[in-house]
């Protein structure tokens, strides 16, 4: 039986409008499969925006990608994500170098200890998934995936 927002809150008003328990929604349950998630970093002293950063790099290839351009693609904005990638390449998970035709450009690269973790995440990150979600029949994840495309399409 799946359980009521109101309930999970022990609110005994109703909402305010349907709007307000979507976002209230939205963001219990952003927080519940974060908490899963958080699980599988914590292993490798990774955050969930650390391992965004990765699997953009990752994405980027050899060529990398220039600190804008990963501010652009990432799933939730880091507004310090100098210090980010300081923490990582600290690591040694990423390295940076200037752009020789822009010096005010750095490109920031994925390294093979970068990738390495990747890989050894993609199984418990699969299981994770598939523990959080799995309950869930795949046409209504896909209607859920179509759906948060739409509400995030509103005009800002």
């Amino acid at each position: 039986m799946v359980k009521r927002l109101k309930d999970e809150l022990k609110q005994s008003r109703p909402f305010g409008s349907v709007e307000e328990e979507v976002l209230l929604g939205l963001a219990r349950t952003a927080d519940a499969l974060e908490r899963g998630l958080v699980q599988v970093f914590k292993g490798s002293s990774l955050t969930g925006t650390q391992y965004n950063v990765l699997r953009i790099l990752r994405g980027a290839g050899a060529s990398g990608l220039p600190c804008g351009e990963i501010a652009d693609r990432m799933v939730t904005r880091d507004p310090d994500l100098t210090r980010l990638l300081d923490r990582l390449e600290k690591r040694h998970l990423v390295t940076r170098a200037r752009d020789d035709a822009d010096r005010r450009v750095v490109t920031t690269r994925i390294t093979q200890s970068g990738l390495s973790l990747l890989d050894q995440l993609a199984e418990p990150l699969a299981e994770v998934q598939k523990r959080l979600l799995g309950h869930m029949a795949e046409e209504r994840l896909r209607r859920l995936a179509d759906l948060l495309d739409e509400a995030r399409s509103t005009p800002e």
